[in-house]
């Protein structure tokens, strides 16, 4: 069975950091993109960040940049999140998902392939 597992959500205080996990089971992740996507209460899914398969390009929303930092571990198949300085902005539901490389280089919210189930960071004092 295919799974993609998000784990490290959690309430912590502005200006805090937290670390979330994404592990998949079922498949090889080196053979992926993956991206970390996020939900608010109310708004549209974004996207957050992207990691190509060998790890070697990252890419982030301006919102984010400077603050996370993605990285991934395809012996353990897992990719991570680093979040940094959080705001109560970035209070929301965080997803990862991963693309097969085949079909493109990149992690559009449309195209990814497996999703999570999504863990809840909820950033407030």
């Amino acid at each position: 069975q295919l799974q993609f597992v998000e784990s490290g959500g959690g309430l912590v205080q502005p200006g805090g950091s937290l670390k979330l996990s994404c592990a998949s089971s079922g498949f090889t992740l080196y053979y992926y993109n993956v991206g970390w996507f996020r939900q608010a209460p109310g708004k549209e899914r974004e996207g957050v960040s992207c990691i190509s398969s060998s790890g070697g390009r990252t890419n982030y929303a301006d919102s984010v940049k400077g603050r996370f930092t993605i990285s991934r571990d395809n012996a353990k198949n897992t990719v991570y999140l680093q979040m940094n300085s959080l705001k109560p902005e970035d209070t929301a539901v965080y997803y990862c998902a991963a693309r097969d490389i085949r079909y493109g280089s990149s992690c559009p919210r449309s195209g990814m392939d497996y999703w999570g189930k999504g863990t809840l960071v909820t950033v407030s004092s």
